[in-house]
């Protein structure tokens, strides 16, 4: 099984603008993460697919794979599958670019369903995490997926799922992570399909799948990743670091 990390990465951030070339102890934060991927030794290969020559160079630069997107994109996932039309691959893994502390334990997890997944009902696999406290339930920057008994996605929102009408029935509230393992051919077909309702409501790209009729097996881990979305967690990244 040929498998690959694609690292999109966008030069400008609306929370914090060109936080991917921020320097993180010598190095650039995609060049870290990057390098993170590679040392995991998960992957055959790793690339960066980016918007931004400035990112292309900086890759390309120390050493690295980066390649360039030909067209304007509304998801990650449409310009990873872009970047690997061409590419002989079998699972595709999108790793988050401002991720420089990656931890190999849950990548190995969602690449692990695809082994003994012979009759390939399986088109993606992606990580959720338990959450206990009501501030973070109710929070709605964070994404809650329910699942079947065989572990794979119902539905995903910012909304509280599902609504506790009754306190005591024990649910469990899973907080979605947003590490993506693909099969190709899965990941080709999301670029040609069109948005729809739910997608454009929620502005969660793996609702297209859903809506598409995709199978998404979830995986619970217990590891966060560390992402870098402010100046603080900048500055926290670099204490780190050093």
């Amino acid at each position: 099984m040929n498998v690959i990390a694609v690292i999109p990465a966008r030069y400008a951030s609306t929370r914090f603008p060109a936080k991917l070339m921020q320097d993180l102890g010598g190095k650039t934060v995609i060049t870290r993460t990057y390098e993170a991927a590679l040392h995991t030794g998960l992957f055959s290969d790793v690339f960066v697919v980016t918007d931004s020559i400035l990112i292309y160079d900086e890759i390309i630069s120390n050493g690295g794979k980066a390649i360039m997107s030909i067209k304007t994109h509304e998801s990650g996932s449409d310009r990873i599958a872009e970047a690997v039309q061409s590419l002989e691959v079998d699972i595709v893994v999108n790793v988050q670019g401002d991720e420089p502390f990656i931890n190999k334990e849950p990548l190995a997890k969602v690449i692990d369903v695809f082994r003994n997944d012979f009759d390939k009902k399986i088109d993606l696999a992606s990580l959720m995490v338990e959450i206990i406290e009501k501030e973070e339930i109710e929070n709605p920057n964070n994404v809650k997926v329910v699942v079947d008994q065989s572990g794979f996605a119902l539905y995903f929102s910012r909304s509280v799922i599902p609504f506790p009408r009754d306190p005591e029935a024990g649910v469990r509230y899973m907080k979605h992570i947003g590490i993506y393992a693909f099969r190709k051919e899965a990941l080709l077909a999301f670029y040609h399909l069109p948005m729809k309702s739910l997608e454009a409501s929620e502005k969660l790209e793996q609702l297209r799948y859903l809506e598409f009729g995709k199978r998404i097996k979830m995986v619970e881990t217990t590891h966060v990743g560390i992402g870098i979305d402010t100046v603080e967690d900048l500055e926290k990244a670099r204490k780190m670091i050093n």
